[in-house]
């Protein structure tokens, strides 16, 4: 391995990461269109920066297959550095780089309920027969607009995340949950059923609670995901819950997660915001995705750094003890690789 290069600091008065320590993203939605111009690229440069895994995860019935393709893509030997959804790698020039090994989650996003129909449902659980894919998700609750709170809206996405959580049970499956404005919902639910974390694994992605809530999900047996979001110094909510969680249950409740394209770490941002692309509309999920600081798997060494700072844990024993977590969050073995430090 490789000293990280001036791509992951693009903000020239920050102090250069020279170690690359092995890494799992444990969320991404890497087969996004915003990445069919680069993706080979992102890939390696990826990898060169310590990322080992990545998990696609999806979201919407429709795009199922493209999560395959680009996995698929992936598995084979890589041929160009332009791999998409549609465009065949067969007639490329071959090269030899090495990219992060991809798996693949299936679920049915909360916020694109109004969209999800039971057809989807049993697509789900064919694809489950079949495939058997790494993890269920994300799956959740979702109250982020006024819409999504109606009754009628809630009620719906409470029975599709039992109905998956169901499929989790049958098939043994960890899941990863997506839950934004619907905490206290989404504890009852999970406390009534008969999935157990500590027995299946799970994610609590991209966690935006409370101290309370972050000591809950971690009881229950879920890890806390990380994103960029912790990068923000302004982000003090997330910050404490995270130290809370912390506090009581050591990093073992903890994985990293880049949720690419989306929660660019704040040093790597190139205009100012940092909406969301991914859950800002039900009718095009990418909506805006061009102008929005477009986050790739190779930032994911900033949300490591990040935490090791907050949570005054050296680096190199933070990237060993996530990854542990991810193995035992996502229910695998993979054997931690040891890392080669350059400093340039």
């Amino acid at each position: 391995m490789t000293a990280i290069d001036l791509s992951l600091r693009p903000n020239s008065k920050l102090p250069l990461l020279t170690s690359i320590y092995p890494l799992i993203d444990t969320h991404t939605h890497f087969d996004a269109p915003v990445f069919d111009e680069d993706r080979g690229l992102q890939a390696r440069q990826a990898y060169e920066h310590g990322v080992r895994h990545l998990v696609l995860v999806g979201y919407l019935a429709r795009h199922f297959d493209r999560l395959y393709t680009i996995q698929q893509a992936f598995a084979q030997p890589l041929q160009s550095t332009m791999i998409n959804s549609t465009t065949s790698i067969t007639d490329a020039s071959v090269h030899t780089d090495l990219y992060p090994q991809t798996h693949i989650a299936l679920g049915l996003h909360p916020f694109y309920i109004e969209q999800h129909t039971d057809t989807h449902l049993e697509q789900l659980a064919q694809l489950l027969d079949e495939q058997q894919p790494l993890a269920i998700g994300e799956i959740g609750l979702d109250t982020f607009t006024n819409i999504m709170k109606q009754p009628e809206m809630l009620a719906k996405q409470q029975r599709f995340f039992n109905a998956q959580l169901d499929m989790a049970v049958r098939h043994q499956l960890p899941v990863m949950l997506h839950i934004r404005k619907a905490h206290a919902e989404a504890l009852a639910l999970l406390k009534a059923h008969a999935y157990n974390a500590h027995k299946l694994g799970g994610i609590a992605h991209s966690f935006s609670g409370g101290e309370q809530e972050a000591k809950a999900f971690v009881k229950l047996g879920f890890k806390l995901g990380v994103t960029g979001q912790v990068t923000n110094p302004n982000a003090k909510k997330l910050r404490r819950a995270i130290q809370a969680a912390v506090e009581m249950y050591g990093i073992e409740c903890l994985v990293i997660e880049t949720d690419c394209p989306d929660m660019t770490p704040i040093m790597c941002q190139t205009s100012a915001g940092s909406q969301s692309a991914l859950g800002q509309s039900v009718d095009n999920e990418w909506q805006g995705a061009a102008g929005h600081n477009r986050n790739v798997p190779s930032n994911l060494p900033w949300v490591l750094h990040t935490l090791s700072e907050l949570l005054n844990v050296a680096p190199a024993d933070l990237a060993r003890q996530l990854w542990q977590n991810s193995c035992d969050a996502l229910q695998v073995t993979w054997a931690y690789p040891e890392p080669s430090v350059t400093i340039e």
